[in-house]
């Protein structure tokens, strides 16, 4: 792909919980990053091969297209299509001593078009702006997680 970022954090789950809670498609909307609305839902949703459609709100990343790569049942990896990148996304989680897990997650991605110094824009804010949204969704994804350990 070419260009990747990644971000980790702590979660209240064990690693199966948290991987089970991250693939569950009716709880995105509480943690996925720009989500506004689930418009189509494949019928094997979360195998490999399964797609989901979203579409996020005014000024977002508009129709975003996700269709499972992998699924173990610690790890998940879905094909990201949308308006302005392609790429995979990918979360994993280990465990951790405290009874929890820390997730792992990436995007490896490729800018869509063929817009000038593309690659200086990625460079100075494209990147920067999708490991802030990645933080922001491993964030509220790890608020999700401690409301169901019981934890808040």
């Amino acid at each position: 792909m070419g260009r990747a970022v990644e971000v980790a954090g702590a979660v209240a789950l064990d690693p199966e919980a948290a991987a089970a809670l991250w693939r569950d498609v009716r709880r995105w909307s509480g943690f996925v990053e720009g989500l506004q609305r689930i418009e189509e839902e494949g019928r094997d949703w979360p195998r490999p091969g399964a797609r989901v459609v979203w579409a996020s709100g005014t000024g977002g990343r508009g129709r975003v297209t996700e269709k499972v790569e992998s699924s173990t049942p610690t790890s998940f990896a879905t094909r990201v299509h949308e308006e302005r990148l392609i790429g995979t996304q990918a979360i994993a989680f280990t465990p951790a001593d405290d009874g929890g897990c820390a997730a792992h997650l990436s995007l490896e991605y490729e800018l869509a078009g063929a817009a000038p110094l593309k690659g200086l824009t990625d460079l100075l804010f494209i990147r920067r702006a999708l490991r802030d949204s990645l933080t922001r969704t491993l964030r509220r994804f790890a608020v999700e997680a401690q409301e169901d350990a019981g934890l808040r």
